[in-house]
Order: structure tokens, then sequence, then C-alpha cells
């Protein structure tokens, strides 16, 4: 096997176990050292990598992390949390609520931004309802991924997807509105006919520690912090919605009108940068373009469609994708399904990788985040209890989806 193959099964291997033998090295540590390791065998030269670097996708992903950096330390995802939480509803009215709020949070803003701030708070606001926080915490996860298939910029694969196969922001808003809203609601009904009548935090839950969290340093809304960043991230989703100029550029710009700020320091800003997830993207387009140089990708797709799995087929494609994002996870997977790819796969890749995440916790990074924030503070939430939820979850929007949007695809 020459040495781009071996590169490149190493690093998807990694991808799929989510880590190396013996190696303190995650999926972004992965991906670096696979990158490093072409450039330094020569194998790939760094004009060859530069060049397969997708500069707009990386411009995009960085300029709404700083708008969400901007909300996040305003204090207005926990703002939000908190409002729902004070509603003078039952739980089934609260649980739709939050679903419909995250939804709509995760389809601007990112699912792994809202799920990190939004599910402390929220597990705070259980503790005090006495209310049971798992079917909750389970509905920010779910809710989060649906709501970020919504839009091109609501998760990294749809920002990739949408620069690279030049996807119309308004045509592909329209195409995902009824699998997301159909989503939504199957997420509500699932959780709400598991959960039925036993709402009422457990016995063992009773006395577990929850420690106070707040975002934005004081833990109050700052108003004009908050308001800012809303305005720029509305007048830009008007933008992209009538304007056909390159939204990696509209979008830079309004991350540098909120660096431009006399209260919060651009230190503070770009800490709350996932500097991880831009590594892994540039790492998996080196070792990914690595690849396509050799030709091997297009001999497997013929070989592919030779054994009857012919990836211009779109129902096969979305098969594929559906497996790929759970083995390796939705980025990965969509780096390597891009080359078998055209522009009217674009809502199909999109919608298939997204909704692929809620079968499985380890399916999306918004679920382990949540899963996580749980742990921290005593509350358990087995990948049972999470299967319960995600796989009639995931089923149901994958079959509306498909059902929106095979029939149209010959």
């Amino acid at each position: 096997m020459e040495p781009t193959a071996t590169i490149f099964v190493l690093v998807y291997a990694g991808m799929l176990a989510g880590g190396l033998p013996f190696l303190q090295l995650d999926r972004a540590g992965i991906a670096l050292l696979g990158a490093i390791g072409l450039l330094a065998s020569g194998t790939i030269s760094l004009d060859q990598a530069m060049h397969a670097i997708h500069v707009p996708t990386l411009l995009l992903l960085f300029s709404f992390m700083v708008i969400a950096a901007q909300l996040r330390l305003g204090g207005f995802y926990a703002w939000i949390a908190d409002r729902i939480g004070a509603m003078n509803v039952g739980p089934h009215a609260l649980l739709a609520a939050l679903v419909v709020a995250v939804a709509g949070l995760a389809a601007v803003f990112s699912n792994d931004v809202v799920c990190l701030a939004v599910a402390p708070v929220w597990i705070e606001i259980c503790e005090r309802r006495r209310l049971d926080p798992v079917p909750f915490l389970l509905a920010l996860a779910c809710a989060a991924n649906i709501g970020s298939a919504a839009t091109l910029i609501g998760n990294p694969q749809n920002m990739l997807l949408g620069g690279a196969l030049g996807l119309s922001f308004s045509g592909y808003l329209k195409t995902a509105a009824i699998p997301v809203l159909a989503g939504i609601g199957v997420t509500w009904l699932v959780i709400a006919r598991i959960w039925r009548k036993r709402w009422g935090l457990p016995a063992t839950g009773a006395d577990a520690t929850v420690d106070r969290h707040r975002e934005g340093g004081d833990g109050f809304l700052d108003p004009w912090q908050a308001a800012k960043g809303l305005v720029v991230a509305a007048t830009l989703f008007g933008l992209f919605l009538a304007s056909d100029r390159p939204r990696e550029i509209l979008a830079l710009g309004g991350a540098g009108i909120l660096l431009l700020s006399r209260k919060l320091h651009s230190r503070d800003m770009l800490g709350q940068v996932d500097w991880q997830v831009l590594v892994l993207f540039i790492g998996l387009f080196i070792v990914n373009g690595a690849l396509e140089r050799t030709g091997l990708p297009r001999e497997a797709v013929s070989a592919l469609a030779a054994h009857g799995v012919d990836l211009r087929h779109p129902a096969v494609l979305y098969g594929v994708t559906f497996l790929l994002s759970n083995l390796v996870s939705n980025v990965p997977a969509i780096m390597l399904l891009l080359p078998a790819a055209s522009h009217r796969d674009g809502a199909l890749l999109a919608l298939a990788s997204t909704f692929a995440g809620n079968l499985l916790v380890v399916g999306s990074i918004a679920n382990m985040i949540v899963l996580d924030a749980a742990a921290q503070r005593g509350i358990r939430i087995s990948w049972k209890q999470h299967a319960m939820v995600g796989i009639p979850v995931t089923a149901i929007t994958l079959g509306v989806a498909a059902a929106t949007l095979l029939p149209g695809m010959g």
C-alpha cells in the first residue's frame, strides 16, 4: 500500500475509533498528524496542500464561531433557557418550548454551541422545578441536531456542502423545511410518549449536587452585547437570503464588527472559538486531497458501481451517507463523499449526515457535550436511554427526508 493510502487508512481508522492506541490523540490531533505525515514525507507539496484546503468553509465556520461567542459571553443562551424554564406550564409544554427554541437557535448558531451553553443551565432548571433532567437533555441534543440541518450555517458539514457545491441558501432552506419541522415534532412526540407521567426527579437524583452555572461572566444577560450579536446574525441571515455575495466574506465582516468592542476583549472572544474543529477540517482537507490526487477514490467509486453500489444513484448515496456518518462522524463522511457528489446531491448529503447524528451517542459531538455536562453534575444518561429516543427519531426523520427528496431526483 502506498504511503498516501496508508496514512489515509490510519487517519480514518482513528476517526472511527475516536483515537489511536497508546497515544493521547483525539480526532483533530489524528487529522493534523496525518497531514503533517504527508507533508513531511514529501507525498504532497505545501502548494498542493494549500490548494486542497477549502478556505471559504474555514472562514464561514470561524466567523460564526465568533458570532456565537458574542452571544455566549453576553449571556444570551442562558437567558433564553431561563425564560423557558420560568414558564408556568406543565412538563409537556415545557418540553415543546425547549425543543422549538433549541432547534431555532441551532439553525443559526450551530448545534454544538447551543448544547454547550444550554445544557448546564437546563440541568439547574430541572433541579429547581423538581423535574427529571434526562428527557429534557435528550430533547436538547436531538433538537439541536435536527435544527442545525435547517440551514447551510447550522453545522460544519452544511457549511462545507454549501460552499463546495455552490448551494443556494434560500433554496436549501425551502428543501430542508419539511424534514426539519417534522423532526422537531417527532422529537417532542417520542420523548413525551416514553416519559409520559414520569417527569418527576428520581429519588436517586434528588440529592445530586448541581453546580450553578451561568455564562457571560457575572451570570446575567448583557442586553447590549446580546443585541449586537443578534443584530449581526439577523443581518447576515437576511443577506444570505437576498444577496449572491460570498457568504464567507459577509460573515467575516460581521465577525469583524463584533470584535470591535470596548467591553469584550478579543482574547475572550477568540478563546471561545473551537480551534479543534478548524484543525480537524484543515487536516482532513489535506489528507483527502492527497488521496484524491492518487486517483484511488475514482477507482473505488467505479469498483463499487460494478458491484451494484452506484454512488451516483441518490438512494444509494443517501444510505451510504447515513452509514459513514455513524462510522467516522458526519464531517469526515461528507469529505469522503464530496468527490462523488454533484450540486443536486447537496441537500441529500446535508440532511442524511445531520439526522444520522441522533442515532447513537457517538454520532454527534452535540450528543457527547450534553452527556458530558450531565455526568459532571452526577446525572447518568445511558446509551440505552439515548437509543430509545435516538433510534425512532433518526428513523422517522430520515424517512421523511427520503420521501421529500428522493422522488424528485430520479
